[in-house]
């Protein structure tokens, strides 16, 4: 008696689909893929899996590091952001820059995006998760994690993508007094000829005459800028009921010594808390 799922036609049938599927997974595993012959003895094929799973070839991260970045304008997400990306390859995705780009290529989701920016309205919020999926799901996010910044806002988006196969595994919020950011961001300016962008106390233009020309944008006014701090911290408290492993940072102070605490936050096991 032949025992089922073995027969010579079931076989041949699991090895034609086992290799249509494995060309697929392994690309998803580039740097802690490590392929063993099993055509040898089991104890040889132990031992190899063995001395591989304790050789140091990991990174420090015990996950796919998928880092959500909160804060008010000007508290240095995207420098932060960058950080994180330069050094640990990470897909910086930054959501204004994320539906700028989708109207610029004209795609799909750019086509439903574009009315709303002409018009200056917020784009609604389903418009933003599916266009932020779609980029969350691409194959590099998904090989090397990603940091994302500028969504969510609010208690409700924070639930959207709380539903979705996108949920962060580190939450960091970025701290800095009203004065700091008002100092940050109503001294930014733009060379209109270079695209050079200052900042008149830390980064002031080399020349009187590039100085004369340079031009702040709208959203850098003090007014602006009170109104979407006044609208972040409406939401702030909810946001950080909503997360509630998030990791609290001052970022009012060198930008390398906040990326030391955000490297330390990665790198380090989230605290249980006692109940």
């Amino acid at each position: 008696m032949v025992p089922t799922g073995i027969s010579e036609l079931e076989t041949a049938q699991k090895l034609l689909e086992y290799h249509r599927n494995i060309v697929r997974i392994l690309p998803l595993y580039p740097k802690i893929l490590k392929v063993i012959s099993a055509d040898q003895p089991c104890v040889d094929v132990f031992y190899q899996a063995l001395t591989y799973v304790q050789t140091n070839h990991r990174s420090n991260a015990p996950f796919t590091p998928r880092v959500l970045l909160c804060g008010p304008v000007g508290s240095g997400k995207s420098l932060q952001a960058a950080l994180l990306a330069q050094k640990y390859s990470l897909v910086n995705v930054c959501c204004g820059q994320l539906l700028k780009e989708a109207v610029a290529d004209k795609s799909s989701y750019g086509e439903g995006i574009q009315p709303f920016f002409e018009k200056e309205m917020a784009v609604p919020d389903n418009v933003v998760i599916s266009t932020l999926c779609q980029r969350l799901n691409q194959l590099d996010c998904i090989q090397k994690g990603w940091v994302l910044h500028g969504f969510p806002r609010d208690l409700d988006q924070a639930r959207m993508l709380n539903r979705t196969d996108h949920r962060p595994n580190r939450v960091f919020f970025l701290n800095v007094p009203l004065e700091s950011i008002i100092e940050r961001v109503t001294l930014r300016r733009t060379d209109p000829v270079t695209g050079e962008r200052y900042h008149l106390m830390y980064k002031p233009p080399p020349t009187m005459e590039i100085q004369a020309r340079l031009l702040q944008n709208p959203k850098d006014s003090e007014e602006q800028v009170r109104l979407q701090l006044d609208l972040f911290y409406r939401h702030c408290a909810e946001l950080g009921h909503f997360y509630e492993q998030a990791i609290m940072l001052n970022g009012d102070q060198d930008p390398y010594s906040v990326f030391e605490y955000v490297e330390s936050g990665i790198i380090n096991p989230l605290p249980r808390k006692v109940p």
